[in-house]
């Protein structure tokens, strides 16, 4: 037994940072501008996740507007279905 520091949460598992690399991205711009002026930025590697992987692809006009659309659909149909099922509409010949 331990004396209760350990609450059940085992040791978290980080990537290693040697994976992520500037080479091609942005920031090795930002780095090659450093290096002229006799600067180096040690940290420019932990930004390079941005620009890795699924962050790659550039967010749309059109997927802001349409995300979440198609499940709203489904929602509103079945909304639309439970409305016409328990309150159906009156079917008499008169305008009242």
């Amino acid at each position: 037994m331990g004396h209760g520091h350990e609450h059940g949460h085992g040791k978290m598992e980080l990537p290693d940072y040697k994976q992520w690399k500037i080479d091609g991205t942005p920031l090795q711009d930002v780095q090659e501008r450093l290096a002229r002026r006799g600067l180096k930025d040690p940290w420019l590697r932990n930004e390079a996740w941005r620009y890795m992987g699924g962050f790659t692809k550039p967010v749309t006009l059109t997927e802001v507007l349409t995300k979440g659309f198609k499940w709203g659909f489904v929602a509103f149909v079945v909304a639309l279905g439970i409305e016409y099922t328990l309150f159906p509409p009156k079917k008499n010949g008169g305008h009242h």
